[in-house]
């Protein structure tokens, strides 16, 4: 069978059955209505056999290992085709062992609820009061019931870790952190030396501000520096930044037509959302989703965006963030790309272009243009914003190197002692002290690691080359040389340039070709790091 007749035959099954699992999970998601998500589940399980038939498989495997394909465009296909393909070519009692442990973990994480003062409390309890409360004890009490997940999940997590491990190992990889990211088209090497110049860019700014945070922690908790714990850090994980800088930009969102701010925003840098805010839904209803997120329909242009905006400044930077997912698949959508090549470079390249605009909402120079802030009240929070940035963005990136690091030696070995791994991997990169004799699988309580596994990275990956686009725009394109405070505002440039190397590149290249062609090097550290390393 030819390639063309594969990519042909291949798409006149599977585009009508992904237009229907989208738009049940879209319906299924604004109503809570159970027979849509049966829908959504049937067709994906369709599209899944698609993808396992060997006939199909062993041709493309024969055409790729000839390489007698030459026109870019097609090998282009042909990768992507291949490796969908090559995922689901093994054996299907393993998949199904997967599928099975993977939803009884998920009913256990749903179900679990963390018991304190005789009690059971939800994450965002956990949460309120490990960021409200002063009393040592009580926050050691709460954040070890939150604990408490690990040892009810990690044999479990283990199991499916080697049941990955053995598809990994069917398919010809060493394990199912390789596969996961060569399948994704990342080279494991690359991505690890990009998280070791990470590490070494944020590592003494970072040693800087935990400085910082111990001393205004010892003064609120009133303990030692040294004995200062993780539960002192005002989350579950330290995934997120503490409120050090208590500065409150609800009260400027308050009273403001969201979806007007969005939409007038993107029009003014020559992005028109109309179309996409039309198909939208984006206020709250009863048993719709209580998340946001953006969907394609049809690879065609029907993408809508779910939401629930309420007028404070979380909703304004998901809109600007869920919307920005939504200008790069309008441009990626058009008759130019071939079908398969609809889609966004990798993943984390729309979750950069969401998050260069998403990071805007607590911009001082975005909310003055926007908001008609006066001058002088921006100068009172202009610090604030942006040092509370800083510090998130900083947090996180520590945070991220922990999980990264641990997933990748976990799947290489399962047997190891994890819950040292983990408590190691905590103290040499978020640098807190691992409570005295601890030995619990702590790191089975991160939901990440035993479900979505393999991915966390690229939300790090995301924030780099956000960073890299925001240097790129403000050297070659407003020029203004104010990396600070560059709002975009009213630069049509800025959405020709994204338009035309970003968004309607699609799949067509590599995603570090596609990088490299936009901004003029591949993806770098370095960016990230100007922007928030001192």
């Amino acid at each position: 069978m030819k390639l063309k007749e594969i990519i042909s035959q291949t798409e006149s099954i599977v585009r009508p059955l992904a237009k229907e699992a989208n738009l049940a999970y879209w319906n299924g998601t604004i109503t809570g209505d159970t027979a849509e998500f049966k829908k959504y589940s049937d067709a994906n399980i369709k599209i899944t056999q698609i993808f396992s038939n060997p006939e199909t498989f062993a041709s493309l495997k024969q055409i790729k290992e000839s390489g007698k394909i030459k026109d870019s465009l097609l090998i282009r296909q042909l990768t992507i085709l291949y490796n969908s393909f090559l995922a689901n070519q093994t054996d299907t009692t393993l998949l199904n062992a997967i599928i099975n442990k993977t939803a009884a973990l998920e009913q256990k994480y749903a179900e679990f609820r963390a018991s304190f003062k005789g009690k059971d409390i939800s994450d965002n309890e956990v949460e309120r009061i490990l960021q409200s409360s002063n009393d040592s004890k009580e926050l050691m009490e709460v954040w070890m019931a939150h604990k408490n997940i690990g040892p009810h999940v990690a044999t479990d997590v283990i199991e499916l870790v080697k049941l990955r491990n053995r598809v990994a190992v069917s398919l010809g990889f060493d394990n199912y952190h390789t596969m996961s990211l060569e399948l994704s088209g990342q080279n494991p090497e690359e991505i690890s030396s990009l998280f070791d110049e990470l590490d070494s860019l944020t590592r003494g700014t970072f040693d800087k501000l935990k400085d910082e945070m111990d001393s205004a922690f010892a003064i609120r908790y009133k303990v030692k520096k040294e004995m200062l714990m993780p539960w002192h850090f005002q989350g579950r994980f330290f995934q997120e930044s503490p409120q050090l800088y208590p500065v409150d930009l609800d009260k400027y969102y308050k009273g403001k037509n969201l979806e007007q701010l969005t939409s007038d925003f993107y029009m003014s840098i020559g992005l028109d959302v109309t179309k996409i805010m039309a198909n939208s839904d984006l206020y709250e209803k009863p048993k719709k989703n209580q998340h946001a997120y953006c969907t394609d329909i049809d690879s065609d242009g029907d993408i809508r965006v779910l939401c629930n905006v309420s007028d404070n400044e979380q909703w304004m930077g998901t809109m600007l963030h869920e919307f920005g997912h939504a200008v790069y698949s309008q441009g990626h959508d058009i008759p130019e790309n071939p079908y398969l090549l609809r889609n966004a470079a990798h993943t984390f390249t729309t979750e950069a272009v969401a998050m260069i605009f998403g990071r805007l909402s607590r911009n001082p120079q975005w909310m003055k243009q926007s908001l008609g802030i006066p001058q002088e009240e921006i100068d009172k929070i202009a610090d604030d914003c942006n040092k509370s940035l800083k510090l998130q963005q900083l947090v996180f990136s520590r945070w991220v190197q922990v999980v990264y690091r641990f997933e990748k030696a976990m799947y290489a070995n399962p047997d190891q002692d994890l819950n040292k791994l983990w408590w190691d991997l905590v103290e040499q990169y978020q640098m807190l002290h691992r409570p005295q004799n601890r030995n619990s699988p702590d790191w089975a309580s991160k939901i990440h690691i035993a479900l979505y596994p393999c991915y966390y990275h690229n939300y790090q990956l995301g924030e780099l080359f956000a960073s890299q686009m925001h240097y790129y725009i403000v050297n070659n394109i407003s020029k203004t040389g104010d990396f600070k405070n560059e709002s975009y505002i009213g630069n049509k440039e800025i959405g020709t340039w994204m338009t035309k190397n970003i968004f309607n590149a699609g799949m067509k290249f590599e995603w570090n070709e596609m990088i490299e062609k936009a901004t003029g090097e591949k993806l770098t550290a370095k960016y990230f790091a100007g922007q928030f390393v001192d």
